[in-house]
């Protein structure tokens, strides 16, 4: 009884994070169940990606399909409060404005966005438009599901390959550390358990994130010498965009 009690703790944890959903905030919720958290994040994913396509299945039904795909995408920016996208934002700022190690890490700590934060955000938003206006109305639920576990997925594995790049902490600090193998493992089934509802041609899309992965990791390694919460949102919106884009050119 007490594991099941931590685990719904750890998966609490991870919904109040992750999303803006009011949910009550549970009593003693603590660094460790934080960390226990990361094994469901894919299973966030799956719910925000349903949440998504949801709100598409619903505004189809009254407007035109670029029409309804923004407001799906502005539905998932209010259900997550776009904290993903921020961390990317924060990332296009930190790498395309700094030089050094030092200069990227303050920049990213700087809550406001500058103009290299700003052309990624409307670079990265345009391509999810038209990569879900693209996408066959059949499988956009599959797409949605898969692309926002998956790519969660790939955050957490980042965090197991790569040491935290700062010595205190910050978005994201109570998660600092390596995941445990029990909970890595975990969240990869659940990273990839949407697969099988796609074509068996789209599972190449898994493996399209997997190269993207490794290179921001190698990347964020030779600049950061390791990940900073932002780098975990940025990993995780670009594999949404590369696995969307992915299951449009192979569907």
């Amino acid at each position: 009884m007490r594991l099941v009690v931590q685990e719904l703790r750890a998966l609490w944890a991870a919904a109040m994070f992750f999303t803006r959903v009011p949910l009550p905030s549970l009593p003693g919720l603590t660094a460790d169940d934080q960390r226990r958290a990361i094994a469901y994040w894919p299973l966030v994913g799956v719910a925000v990606g349903a949440a998504i396509a949801g709100v598409w299945w619903l505004a189809a039904q009254v407007f035109p399909p670029g029409v309804s795909v923004a407001l799906a995408i502005c539905a998932g920016l209010l259900l997550t409060g776009a904290l993903h996208e921020d961390g990317f934002a924060d990332v296009c700022d930190g790498f395309g404005g700094g030089t050094t190690r030092d200069r990227i890490l303050d920049i990213m700590r700087d809550s406001g966005v500058g103009a290299f934060g700003a052309i990624g955000l409307v670079v990265l938003l345009l391509l999810k438009w038209q990569t879900m206006a693209a996408l066959p109305p059949a499988l956009m639920l599959a797409a949605l599901i898969a692309a926002h576990a998956l790519s969660r997925g790939g955050a957490v594995t980042l965090m197991a390959a790569l040491p935290y790049a700062r010595a205190e902490g910050s978005k994201g600090g109570a998660m600092v550390g390596k995941p445990e193998l029990l909970r890595l493992i975990g969240g990869g089934v659940l990273a990839l358990a949407p697969l099988p509802f796609l074509p068996v041609r789209c599972w190449w899309a898994a493996v399209a994130a997997l190269v993207l992965w490794v290179a921001t990791g190698l990347w964020f390694r030779r600049r950061i010498g390791g990940y900073t919460g932002d780098c975990l949102g940025a990993t995780q919106q670009l594999g949404e965009v590369v696995i969307l884009l992915s299951v449009v050119a192979l569907a």
